[in-house]
């Protein structure tokens, strides 16, 4: 669905080139109701919670572990918070906790603003309302590319290429940047390079599929980025590789598109304007872009009363508006009306155009992503050889899948 969603949201806007700076809309409605939100803490989610901020009475914890967090804070009675940031991943374990509540009728009462687009339905009924779209696509120091003649790269084969003449040039520090810090970044790595090349993660019965040729291509394709990446890679998540890349330090990375405005902030970076977007590389030549298609959106809590579920919608509301987005257009590729694709929206259109898959939503994804969290470090630092690598995530991914029921 986000596929075509992207396709048909951005594509027939064409793409703008102007950079517009951030700032906040004045909230239209007065919030009298104490409310508390928790979400992830990039751009995007900075510019909608300050416009959350003006309606008053709004307390946002923006946190980059809020996925570790959202599960308990949500199944609290009453909860934590009233509304939550989430994503295509993170939203299932809430979902199969049932502590969010139905949208349906909040939506038909103050949601007219919102797009068929934007309305995340689990089972036909609403359970989120998305705000926009991410991926993970390869972004490049154009102006390092054409000094050293360098080809923009299309495959992970013609990355390592690049990356050998940039490091012999000697003009970064390090060729690439990536997301490989332990837990969520580095399996999500995993994951696009294993979808890049074929890979299935689990059969129709949910036991896993991950230990295969693919896998092994996998590792090895991530072990071999590596070598041009900072020695301390495993710390690497992407404030980590967006602040490389604001200070000069390295040349590409797949990063993540809600990172791109970072590096047009002429207070922080010292690459503004050079730094342009493209598909995420293939793993194989002739193959569809290593990387998946993500939503942004929010939920709002179960175990809160009507009157907070009300006010923490109409506050929800006035943070995804049209006066929000022209305030902070290229901060993310938003699903807003009012929204004019720019620059930083490119690589996700043209990996979408692509073929790059939706991530998927399910309960098995989860546990995939949680056990090449947990095994793939082992990896790359040597400890264990692929095979072992795979085999241990299986085992590992085994044993939650059957304390779910996901497998008998």
């Amino acid at each position: 669905m986000l596929q075509r969603l992207l396709l048909a949201t951005l594509l027939t806007t064409g793409i703008a080139t102007g950079i517009t700076g951030q700032a906040s809309a004045a909230c239209a409605y007065r919030n009298t109701v104490a409310l508390k939100t928790l979400s992830a803490g990039f751009d995007a989610w900075k510019a909608v919670t300050a416009a959350w901020a003006e309606c008053g009475n709004v307390q946002s914890e923006l946190d980059q572990e809020f996925r570790r967090k959202q599960p308990t804070a949500f199944a609290a009675n009453p909860a934590l918070y009233q509304i939550g940031g989430v994503a295509n991943n993170t939203i299932v374990p809430l979902l199969n906790a049932g502590t969010i509540r139905p949208l349906d009728d909040l939506v038909a009462k103050y949601g007219q603003q919102l797009t068929p687009n934007q309305l995340i339905r689990v089972d036909g009924k609403i359970m989120a309302v998305a705000m926009m779209v991410n991926t993970q696509h390869f972004m490049y120091r154009e102006d390092l590319l054409k000094e050293l003649a360098i080809p923009v790269p299309t495959t992970w084969d013609e990355v390592l290429d690049a990356s050998a003449r940039i490091k012999a040039s000697g003009k970064v520090q390090y060729p690439l940047g990536a997301t490989m810090k332990p837990g969520f970044d580095i399996s999500q790595e995993f994951i696009n390079m294993f979808l890049g090349f074929g890979g299935v993660p689990v059969k129709a019965d949910n036991t896993p599929s991950f230990n295969t040729e693919a896998g092994v291509k996998a590792l090895t394709m991530m072990k071999a980025i590596s070598a041009y990446m900072d020695p301390e890679f495993l710390t690497s998540e992407s404030t980590f590789v967006a602040r490389q890349f604001q200070q000069s330090k390295i040349a590409m990375s797949n990063l993540w598109a809600s990172r791109a405005g970072s590096l047009e902030s002429a207070a922080e970076s010292q690459v503004v304007g050079k730094v342009v977007m493209a598909a995420a590389p293939a793993a194989m030549k002739g193959g569809k872009p290593a990387t998946t298609l993500w939503w942004d959106g929010f939920v709002i809590a179960k175990n809160i009363t009507d009157a907070e579920a009300e006010a923490a919608f109409r506050v929800a509301m006035e943070g995804i508006d049209e006066e929000m987005v022209k305030a902070n257009n290229n901060t993310a590729v938003w699903l807003i009306k009012g929204y004019t694709p720019g620059r930083s929206a490119v690589g996700a259109i043209a990996s979408a155009m692509a073929g790059a898959p939706n991530y998927p939503s399910t309960s098995a994804m989860g546990l995939v992503s949680a056990a090449a969290g947990e095994s793939v470090a082992d990896f790359m630092t040597g400890k264990k050889t692929a095979e072992k690598t795979l085999i241990d995530m299986e085992a590992n991914y085994l044993l939650r899948a059957k304390e779910q029921g996901l497998v008998k």
